[in-house]
């Protein structure tokens, strides 16, 4: 629900159905002044920016207000977005206006200026966090998130969380031992290694006894090619060996 400042009377008044691109009024552990609200949403301005007029109003009011009609929504005179500036002090100013947390609700009860509230909320007990469980779907306070992670049903299953890559059950927990674990999974390992060594040798024995083989029949086959080359050597040479014919003269 959001509150709204009735400009003659200064008084607060209830009204839902603004939506606001400011802070929420009820955020802050008191009113604000009311030169810190944006006459557009009446909230308490949220990255201000002013116009040539000098009104004041939430850079997420404006701007939309703006792509409609080209006016001030105070006093109606023309606005040239150009001409609109970022108010930095102003903003500093309302960051430190003191806010409750966000989960005020749920019993958080940290105040905080409003710089400071992003940076509390990442840390609050009471902040709603999702399950990291596959296929849970809950959403509890951070402050009790471990004991539901113990409890959840969609954790029946988890890794070991100090990291020495077991797959534990809830039986398993209480008895699960890190280096017995890693002693087990190395000695898996040496096994396989083992066992990927011998592999490697029976081929490279294989790969021997084919280049022998290989070899023997390249000495072969050579041998057989000084063979032939020795015969087709000698063939020639027996002709021109052989003496010369008679020649008769009539």
């Amino acid at each position: 629900m959001k509150w709204r400042l009735l400009s003659p009377s200064g008084q607060w008044s209830c009204h839902p159905e603004i939506m606001s691109g400011g802070y929420d009024l009820n955020l802050f552990t008191s009113p604000p002044d009311c030169n810190f609200l944006c006459s557009v949403c009446h909230g308490v301005l949220k990255r201000p920016m002013r116009l040539p007029c000098s009104h004041i109003f939430c850079k997420r009011c404006i701007l939309p207000w703006l792509a409609r009609q080209k006016t001030c929504p105070c006093c109606r005179k023309e606005v040239k977005q150009k001409k609109m500036v970022h108010v930095n002090k102003l903003r500093k100013l309302i960051g430190r206006l003191e806010v409750k947390c966000k989960n005020a609700e749920a019993g958080c009860l940290v105040t905080c200026p409003l710089a400071h509230r992003k940076g509390h909320q990442d840390s609050c007990p009471f902040e709603l966090m999702a399950c990291p469980n596959e296929g849970c779907t809950s959403r509890v306070p951070r402050g009790n998130l471990a004991e539901h992670r113990q409890n959840c049903q969609h954790g029946a299953h988890q890794r070991c969380p100090l990291g020495c890559g077991a797959t534990l059950g809830p039986a398993e927990r209480a008895s699960h031992n890190c280096y017995r674990e890693l002693r087990k999974a190395w000695c898996q390992r040496q096994e396989r290694s083992r066992t990927l060594v011998l592999c490697l040798l029976r081929r490279m024995r294989k790969v021997y006894r084919s280049a022998n083989h290989i070899r023997r029949q390249l000495a072969q086959l050579g041998e057989l090619l000084e063979e032939d080359d020795a015969l087709l050597l000698g063939a020639p040479q027996e002709e021109t060996e052989a003496p010369p014919r008679r020649q008769h003269w009539g």
